[in-house]
């Protein structure tokens, strides 16, 4: 296995950590395993850093063009094109599968094919400056700060904001002139002037039948992603048309280990081994703190009712219920927090103590029930099972020790990307997070997580960097799917067989 290249000089090291790790990240999405992506990342990183050193590749701002890529989109090519060398050359197996079918197919021979068949997105980022190209790829597809962008380009950070949205307006015009540069039929021809009118406007309403075209076109409806620059669809048409396969997957790694060096590297004195969580753990911490004292003040509330000398069933109690069920099959909803007495150990309810006021808690609530029926409803003194002679009944809350949140990200004609974030109470040592897709989807290519499916039921488990969580911490993993029809968001999620609550 090569070395990873020495650096020349101090402005060369600090590239090379600067990329090293989008190399890594990509690395791992094309293979089977840790020690596996090393070994492709260092194989590409020396091929790709000899090719930026021989065509004389500088991150300086200039004049000067270059019929290149900026540094690391150049080098995450580098992994594609080792990865189809080890295909070629008998070590394929070492590839994630749908990467191995992806190499064999015809997608793949678009990027290394004729200039003029290659994607649009491919196609103007090269065609732009190379400090332009850059600053697009560092905000877009890195997805890091301007601050920060401007920092490693040397940009003024007050005028950045306005330089990218001017490079944004250059890349459209590259992206339209090569869309009118490459081959198309007569169909595609005639729509070519409509695709462009259309995408310059954000309040602009796509006729149907260019959008049935759309549906339909590959080549069309990659020009208009990259046309449109409202909407937010930019980063994922830069990191499809030129990463490729797994250029979604990689543009949401990517976000979120953004998201992660924001948290764990902004300004302010060096954090002590105190035990304190970052800053969106005590967003969470706060979040959970309020959802417990909301539970507790509803619980004190009936068992003020519960104590009040009359009857009857209280529909004050029942709005909770009436809110989780109103949620319907879309997500997992939170058990309500009525009243549970817990003063001693409670027997076995018979039939002859169950209170003849039909029990409002919900299906969800119902399959959480320990030795007996939770109801909302209050309780004649003496017919609950749960409290004692000794003196009035006492009430607790039932802990919420996960929370989940589903985010449907992207969507098109068959598929979709989303996104599952776990928050979890108690620290763990290992994971698995399943639900239930309402619709038949189907879970392809996932990051951060291993997927299988049997039926409607998913279930994720955690890979091996990301399996220890710590209490009130959060585990997050996303994934490709298909669907057809209908896409409902997937209900009854449970972290190791635990129900979890919807955020």
């Amino acid at each position: 296995m090569p070395d990873v290249p020495t650096p020349q000089d101090a402005t060369e090291a600090e590239l090379f950590s600067e990329c090293w790790d989008a190399v890594l990240s990509y690395a791992d999405l094309c293979t089977s395993g840790s020690l596996t992506a090393h070994q492709l990342a260092t194989e590409a990183f020396t091929l790709g850093m000899r090719e930026v050193r021989a065509a004389g590749a500088v991150s300086v701002r200039g004049p000067a063009r270059r019929a290149g890529l900026p540094m690391i989109p150049e080098l995450l090519t580098a992994v594609r094109a080792t990865a189809a060398g080890w295909e070629a050359d008998g070590r394929g197996h070492k590839l994630d599968p749908d990467l191995r079918l992806w190499l064999n197919s015809g997608q793949a021979t678009r990027f290394g094919g004729p200039p003029l068949g290659r994607p649009v997105a491919l196609r103007g980022l090269r065609d732009m400056q190379d400090a332009d190209a850059s600053l697009l790829w560092l905000a877009e597809v890195e997805a890091l700060p301007l601050p920060t962008v401007a920092r490693r380009l040397g940009l003024d950070p007050v005028t950045v904001a306005e330089e990218l949205d001017e490079v944004r307006g250059l890349f459209r015009d590259r992206c339209r002139r090569a869309h009118l540069d490459s081959p198309m039929d007569a169909q595609c021809r005639s729509y070519a002037r409509l695709l462009d009118a259309v995408t310059r406007s954000a309040a602009a309403d796509t006729p149907d039948d260019l959008s049935r075209h759309l549906a339909t076109c590959v080549r069309c409806a990659e020009a208009a992603a990259c046309l449109r620059l409202h909407g937010g669809g930019m980063p994922a048409a830069l990191a499809g048309g030129v990463i490729g396969w797994g250029g979604l997957a990689y543009l949401e790694r990517r976000r979120r280990a953004a998201e992660v060096r924001l948290g764990a590297g902004g300004p302010g004195p060096a954090r002590t081994d105190t035990g304190d969580p970052e800053e969106g753990t005590n967003r969470t911490r706060v979040l959970r703190g309020g959802l417990l004292a909301a539970a507790v003040l509803l619980s004190a509330l009936a068992l003020g009712v519960s104590m009040m000398p009359f009857g009857g069933s209280g529909g004050s109690a029942a709005s909770g219920d009436d809110i989780a069920a109103a949620r319907g099959d879309r997500q997992p909803g939170a058990a309500p927090a009525t009243s549970r007495t817990t003063a001693g150990p409670a027997p076995s309810r018979s039939p002859s103590t169950t209170p003849s006021t039909p029990s409002t808690t919900s299906s969800a609530a119902a399959t959480r029930t320990e030795s007996g029926r939770r109801n909302s409803d209050p309780e004649p003194q003496g017919a609950s099972s749960a409290t004692t002679g000794s003196g009035p009944a006492r009430t607790s809350a039932p802990a919420v020790t996960c929370r989940v949140a589903y985010d449907l990200v992207n969507q098109w004609a068959d598929g979709f990307q989303a996104t599952v974030t776990v928050t979890t109470a108690e620290a763990l040592s290992g994971w698995q997070v399943a639900w239930t897709f309402p619709d038949g989807q189907q879970a392809g290519q996932t990051w951060d997580a291993t997927v299988q499916q049997d039926g409607s039921r998913v279930t994720a488990t955690a890979a091996d960097y990301n399996r220890t969580v710590t209490a009130d911490g959060t585990l997050s993993f996303g994934f490709l799917a298909t669907w057809r029809g209908r896409n409902r968001a997937p209900y009854h999620f449970t972290l190791n067989g635990e129900p979890c609550a919807a955020n």
